[in-house]
C-alpha cells in the first residue's frame, strides 16, 4: 500500500511553552472539508492542552476526535498508549482524513516516527511531516546553548557541569527530526535576534529544513499539512542524541497540580505567578482560573516569567468552576513555596 492511500499524520513537537497547542488550534479552526483528529500528550495529571482544544467547538474536529494521553511521554509509552489510541481512531465508522499528534514538551520525536513502522499500523498511516515549534524569544534569550562544542568547553571548565543537559538534548533532537521548523513568537524578537536564531537553527541541522516565522502559531494550513514527507521511511537523515541509548528518562523534571479558589483580579494573580516563576525557575505553568463574577473561564499560560492570560469560553453548567494550575520544573523545585506564592491574596 502506498503512502497516498494511508491516513497522513502530522507530528507537532517542540519544547515546553513553544506554542504547540496554539498552532494545533489554529489548524483546527482553519481547515475545512477534512475530518481531523488530535492525539495530545500531556506531561502531568491534568489535561490542560486537551481542554483548550476541546473548547474550540470546531465542526471538523469534534470533541470525541481529541484523544488525551497523560500516562507518560509518548516516546516512552508507544506500545501501551500511542498504538492503541491511533488504532482506535482509524477503526471509527468515520475515520479522520488527517491526524495531528501533539507531543509533550519533553518528548523525543524520533521514537514516535519509528513507531509508524510497527506492523499494526504501518499499512494504514504515514508521517506527513514533523513540525518543530520553537519559542524564538526564549532561544534568543539564551535559554539553550545550541553549540555542542561550546557546551563541551564549558563542562571542561566547570566540574558542576559534568553531565549532559537533558533540556539541550531534547531541544536539539526535536530540531533534528523536523521537516519544518516554526519559529514562533517573533513579535518578541528584534530583527537581529530573528536572523541570528534562524541561522543557528539552520546550522544545527545537517539537511535542508525550512524555518518559517510566525506569531501566535498562525500559519496557512497549506504550509503545515501536505508535506508528504513519509518520515518513517527517512529515519537515517534524522539523527538523535539517543540513537544508541534505547530509552531515556525524565528524572530531571517533575510536575505537580494544585487547585485555586476563585480569584478577584486576573492581573494580580498573573503578577504572583510571574514572581513565583522568577524565584523558583519554573519552566512551564498553565491552567484554568475562575474569576469571581465572570462567566468566562480564564486560561493562564506561562513560559519562565512570561505569563499570558485570556478568557477562552464560558464555564458550562456541567462542570465545576475550579481553578487549577499545572507546574513543570526541574527536579527539586519547592512545591509548597510555589503554591504559597501563587495562592496568597
Amino acid at each position: 500500500m502506498t503512502s497516498l492511500s494511508k491516513v497522513p499524520c502530522t507530528i507537532v513537537t517542540g519544547f515546553l511553552g513553544s506554542g504547540k497547542t496554539t498552532l494545533v488550534r489554529n489548524v483546527l479552526e482553519n481547515t475545512t472539508g477534512r475530518r481531523l483528529a488530535v492525539i495530545v500528550n500531556e506531561f502531568g495529571d491534568v489535561g490542560i492542552d486537551g481542554e483548550i482544544l476541546k473548547g474550540c467547538g470546531i465542526e471538523s474536529c469534534t470533541e470525541d476526535g481529541i484523544v488525551e494521553l497523560s500516562n507518560g511521554c509518548l516516546c516512552c509509552t508507544v506500545a501501551d498508549d500511542f498504538i492503541p489510541a491511533l488504532s482506535a481512531l482509524l477503526e471509527r465508522s468515520d475515520p479522520p482524513d488527517h491526524i495531528l499528534i501533539e507531543t509533550s514538551g519533553l518528548a523525543l520525536p524520533k521514537p514516535l516516527v519509528q513507531a509508524f513502522n510497527w506492523p499494526q499500523i504501518a499499512s494504514k498511516v504515514t508521517v506527513d511531516g514533523v513540525i518543530a515549534v520553537v519559542d524564538g524569544a526564549a532561544v534568543a534569550a539564551g535559554r539553550f546553548a545550541d553549540d555542542p562544542e561550546a557546551l563541551a568547553r564549558q563542562r571542561q571548565q566547570d566540574t558542576s557541569l559534568d553531565h549532559d543537559n537533558p533540556l539541550e538534548e531534547v531541544y536539539e533532537d526535536q530540531l533534528l527530526c523536523a521537516d519544518m521548523i516554526v519559529l514562533n513568537k517573533v513579535d518578541l524578537m528584534s530583527d537581529t535576534q530573528r536572523t541570528k536564531v534562524s541561522s543557528e537553527i539552520e546550522a544545527a541541522i545537517p539537511r535542508a529544513v525550512k524555518v518559517v516565522e510566525t506569531i501566535n502559531g498562525k500559519l496557512d494550513v497549506s504550509v503545515l499539512l501536505g508535506l508528504n514527507a513519509a518520515a518513517e521511511a527517512d529515519l537515517a537523515s534524522r539523527p538523535s542524541h539517543h540513537d544508541e541509548a534505547g530509552e531515556h528518562d525524565h528524572d530531571d523534571f517533575e510536575t505537580f497540580v494544585f487547585d485555586l479558589p476563585p480569584q478577584s483580579d486576573p492581573q494580580t494573580l498573573v503578577d504572583r505567578i510571574r514572581e513565583a516563576a522568577q524565584v523558583h525557575d519554573i519552566l512551564r505553568i498553565k491552567g484554568f482560573i475562575d474569576i469571581s463574577g465572570k462567566p468566562m473561564r480564564l486560561v493562564v499560560q506561562g513560559v519562565g516569567n512570561r505569563i499570558s492570560h485570556q478568557y477562552d469560553r464560558p464555564w458550562s453548567s456541567q462542570e465545576s468552576r475550579i481553578g487549577r494550575l499545572v507546574v513543570i520544573g526541574e527536579k527539586g523545585m519547592d512545591e509548597n513555596a510555589i503554591k504559597a506564592m501563587v495562592t496568597s491574596q
